[in-house]
């Protein structure tokens, strides 16, 4: 990978002089190490052609340290009755034409994402993209419930996106459970890492609240300090001075442990 820095906002009264962080993926190399240093699949150009990640406060699951809790068994206890099975498809012998999964996504962006967010532009750009490998489609005797969109190496799995029947979120907690599913559907299968995206603001706490193993990237390490992270979310969108090194009591003790 190409690592780049693109200057963004400068504050001289407070010597803060940001960049946007991005790694360039070099032909078809292997993702995993470019997910282990913290980047994420931007997509928010789609003239691009070269596949392009975001560093960010990414979010992982450490599948050695992970196992149920109390919420994920009672998600399980309620979508048991349904029926579910997974099944993963390579995204090459997919066919992404194929009426119910159009159907289904293009329900669940507008009742869910929001049309501006995700256009059916943007939403095509990504499922050419060859980040995306693999579908797992969620269905029962009666119908398809739902996809999601991974990146799957021998490794890791990225929890990239997800789509499913809305109607369900009335009696069920569909979503929540499909994630749970992804993330035990990979330690069944002997993965290292499940990743969840971004951390960002109190929208981002459901994923941290229901799962153990959880690690996010620091900046510098994958830290398991999940207390933290839920501070981290909680206070996001709060105005600030500076960067966190400026604003931390003890920066010398932050130094002193890199």
């Amino acid at each position: 990978m190409k690592i780049f820095y693109s200057e963004n906002n400068v504050d001289y009264s407070s010597y803060t002089f940001s960049y946007a962080i991005y790694a360039m993926r070099e032909g078809q190399e292997d993702v995993s190490p470019i997910y282990d240093k913290g980047f994420l699949p931007y997509t928010g150009n789609i003239t691009l052609e070269s596949e392009t990640f975001y560093l960010a406060r990414s979010l992982r699951v450490d599948l050695a340290r992970f196992e149920d809790t109390s919420e994920n068994r009672r998600i399980c206890r309620q979508i048991e009755p349904l029926g579910v099975s997974v099944e993963l498809i390579e995204k090459d012998k997919f066919d992404l034409e194929e009426p119910t999964f159009k159907a289904l996504c293009e329900a669940y962006i507008t009742e869910r994402i929001g049309d501006s967010n995700m256009t059916q532009e943007r939403w095509n750009y990504i499922l050419k993209s060859s980040i995306g490998t693999h579908i797992l489609k969620f269905k029962n005797a009666d119908k398809t419930l739902g996809y999601i969109l991974v990146s799957l190496t021998d490794t890791m799995l990225h929890y990239w996106f997800s789509f499913f029947d809305t109607d369900y979120m009335k009696s069920h907690s569909l979503g929540k459970w499909m994630m749970w599913r992804a993330i035990n559907w990979s330690k069944e299968r002997g993965l290292d890492f499940v990743y969840l995206g971004t951390a960002y603001k109190p929208a981002a706490l459901y994923k941290i609240r229901d799962h153990k193993g959880l690690e996010f990237w620091d900046g510098q390490q994958w830290n398991q300090d999940v207390k933290l992270l839920k501070e981290y979310c909680k206070t996001d969108l709060e105005e600030k001075t500076s960067d966190r090194f400026k604003n931390l009591e003890e920066p010398n003790s932050f130094l002193n442990q890199l």
